[in-house]
């Protein structure tokens, strides 16, 4: 390992007269057996699952019924049906699934409470409005 400009060391900076540092594996050179590879870039790293897309459907639907407020507990539904069939596949996205469900039933229970606040306030409107009669 030779010194760079700036005086730090890098292994990938070439060295000196064809000298390397054994410590550290060089791009093309075999790792020892019983020895993991350490996670240095040029080293493959495994490939992620594919993101279910459910998962995504469920968390943009729950999201969109902040505006439409009806596409929240359909969000909720997919996020329930995502983290089955991710549980089944082995697919990623289980953390999209459960924003969606989370978000979902929460705005969906929301949208409850102010329906049941707008007929309370109604049926008490109405029945404001016959008993103040003075005909």
């Amino acid at each position: 390992m030779t010194q760079q400009p700036g005086n730090w060391s890098d292994p990938s900076w070439p060295s000196q007269a064809g000298q390397q540092d054994p410590g550290y594996p060089v791009s093309g050179q075999p790792i020892p057996q019983g020895y993991a590879a350490p996670m240095y870039p040029g080293y493959p790293y495994p490939p992620s699952p594919p993101t279910n897309g459910l998962a995504i459907a469920a968390l943009v639907c729950s999201l969109a019924g902040l505006a439409t407020c009806i596409s929240a507990p359909v969000g909720a539904i997919l996020g329930h049906v995502a983290r089955r069939q991710i549980r089944e596949r082995g697919e990623g996205g289980d953390g999209l699934a459960l924003a969606g469900i989370i978000v979902g039933w929460i705005l969906t229970g929301l949208l409850l409470l102010l329906l049941a606040f707008y007929v309370v306030i109604i049926v008490i409107a109405i029945n404001s409005e016959t008993g103040s009669s003075t005909y």
